[in-house]
């Protein structure tokens, strides 16, 4: 490696636990998300990733909604070339390599400078253009970026370690910055939140979680006046379900006729501005 990677409080060790589904994911014959960046960095550093207990449903399923959250970000780019793209609690995701921005657009990896530190030693040179190693719950780190240009902010993972306060009020901030924009990030309802705090692999997790849950997306709305739900992806009826493995396969297909099961499993939430 080329160099020793900071030591992680418990919070921000909660990445390794999306990075290593997507490195799973991509040791699939038909990966969902293909992620060969997050396998490299996992085989890399030797993470022992056995003891996070990843079932192959929890695998895809973290797999499937970055790559929508993913989709999110090309369409918005597509339509805004000039856009400011924000990926908040990056970890160590490669999002910027998988979406590929325009040559007009920025890109912001935003998480604490110890993981920013991370990022720069172990993923490639152009996977962290623009790195702010911030606290998000601070004041000034939106101050670096630009003010007159569309956003779009995706958060994978991240609201399940926020409390309903501090998410309220990051979320204000983030569309009193930018003129206009998307905002996206993976649902936990409070069925999902249970499960996160009760499952083998919430022995890293029990205790940083935070968050209350949401079962009505709508409330999202109450946060700022600008805020509008333009679209919620229940990811049970996304087409790559066909390519889960048996098991998770079949739940999904279960539960995706019901829209309120279907949040319960995994919904991704957009939101303009």
């Amino acid at each position: 490696m080329p160099g020793t990677i900071p030591a992680f409080t418990p919070l921000q060790a909660t990445l390794w636990l999306t990075l290593c589904a997507k490195a799973l994911d991509n040791r699939l014959s038909d990966p969902i998300l293909g992620d060969a960046t997050a396998d490299k960095i996992v085989w890399s550093t030797g993470y022992a990733y056995r003891r996070l207990h990843l079932t192959p449903s929890t695998v895809v399923t973290i797999a499937h909604r970055a790559k929508k959250l993913d989709e999110v970000v090309q369409r918005f780019m597509t339509r805004h070339p000039d856009a400011v793209g924000l990926d908040l609690g990056a970890g160590l995701d490669s999002r910027v390599l998988r979406v590929a921005p325009p040559s007009g657009a920025d890109w912001y990896d935003i998480d604490f400078p110890e993981v920013i530190t991370a990022r720069r030693l172990l993923l490639p040179e152009h996977a962290t253009p623009n790195g702010i190693g911030a606290d998000l719950d601070a004041t000034d780190w939106l101050d670096a970026l630009p003010r007159d240009r569309p956003a779009v902010i995706v958060a994978d993972g991240l609201l399940a370690f926020r409390s309903a306060r501090e998410t309220v009020s990051l979320m204000r901030r983030l569309v009193d910055h930018f003129p206009s924009g998307e905002i996206a990030f993976n649902g936990y309802s409070r069925f999902a939140m249970w499960v996160l705090r009760h499952a083998r692999i919430a022995d890293a997790l029990r205790d940083v979680t935070r968050f209350p849950g949401l079962d009505d997306p709508g409330i999202v709305e109450r946060w700022h006046p600008r805020l509008r739900l333009d679209r919620e992806i229940l990811c049970g009826r996304e087409p790559e379900v066909a390519r889960f493995p048996p098991g998770p396969r079949l739940m999904t297909r279960l539960t995706a006729p019901s829209a309120t099961l279907s949040r319960m499993i995994s919904t991704v939430y957009v939101y303009r501005f």
